[in-house]
């Protein structure tokens, strides 16, 4: 049966296209769109009516090319930025007139778990999803996670609370990661150490770009590339002490995302060093995998 999910982050909405049988995932189409869904919310954390109305077209056109592909059933959910909208459920009603889908709004814990499901092997694996809102840690054995955390530190999120002009305002995006960390990292190590740490979200596949000096289209060199953690500093400092222009004009990252790459790289960075990561398999499976894996084995409810 070839199905389709749609996932509204907080920083892009993505389209995931796959063939499913017997247990196995085939994708048929991938499809992304920047939105900043983040970035509209106002002082009283509410999603601006032009981010509505964008939403709505963009799920619109999403779910055309998945009809377009074959897809016999369409999903719709949404992540952090839609989770922290006081107003989401006038998000809910508007895609449902305008789309035709109703929006499932993913819990941290929720998010965290797809991910897992879409990127992890049957190895003990660690799972690091850094998204605009905010960044999923997921440790689990043969599939299964077994310990998952969501941390409000995202790549638009501290875009917005913490300016970066140069290397040295890394330093203070990283400190407050640690922060975040800090109260989790003693059940960490009381865990099983993972044999495998896999990256999920642009900010991983970004860092696969930059530290190969690959234009930012490809991803044959993308999935499976293992970024170390000095490679990722240096890229990190590089990209921070250059003006957003040079970014945009670099080639290796998505100009849409060359503003809030570096404080991606901080926080990955940071969760790096405090879990003692030297090197993360970079997957281009993502929540979206999961969603459909979850969903097709029986676990509809949970995406509600």
């Amino acid at each position: 049966m070839r199905e389709a999910a749609i996932g509204i982050g907080s920083n892009s909405l993505r389209l995931l296209v796959a063939d499913i049988e017997q247990g196995n995932q085939t994708a048929v189409l991938r499809k992304r769109i920047g939105l900043r869904v983040f970035t509209s919310l106002n002082d009283t954390h509410e999603m601006d009516e032009s981010m509505i109305h964008d939403a709505c077209e963009a799920v619109q056109q999403m779910k055309q090319y998945a009809q377009q592909s074959g897809a016999e059933l369409i999903r719709l959910f949404a992540t952090s930025a839609v989770r922290d909208a006081k107003n989401s459920a006038a998000l809910q009603d508007a895609l449902w007139q305008n789309t035709g889908l109703h929006l499932s709004i993913l819990s941290g814990e929720q998010e965290a778990k797809y991910s897992f499901l879409g990127a992890a092997g049957n190895a003990s694996t660690g799972m690091i999803d850094i998204g605009g809102g905010s960044t999923e840690i997921v440790i689990g054995d043969h599939g299964q996670p077994q310990y998952a955390i969501s941390l409000q530190a995202g790549a638009v999120r501290m875009f917005q609370e913490m300016p970066i002009t140069s290397a040295v305002d890394t330093k203070a995006v990283m400190d407050s990661v640690a922060r975040l960390l800090s109260p989790n990292t003693k059940t960490i190590w009381q865990m099983k150490t993972p044999t495998q740490w896999v990256g999920v979200g642009g900010t991983m596949t970004a860092a696969a770009t930059c530290i190969q000096g690959i234009d930012w289209h490809s991803h044959k060199r993308v999935h499976g590339f293992g970024v170390q953690r000095q490679a990722l500093r240096h890229a990190m400092e590089t990209l921070a002490d250059m003006p957003l222009t040079d970014r945009k004009k670099l080639g290796t990252v998505p100009p849409d995302r060359a503003d809030i790459v570096v404080h991606g790289f901080a926080i990955l960075l940071q969760c790096m060093e405090t879990l003692c990561i030297d090197t993360i398999t970079i997957s281009e499976h993502t929540n979206l995998d999961g969603f459909l894996r979850a969903i097709t084995a029986g676990g509809s409810e949970s995406a509600e």
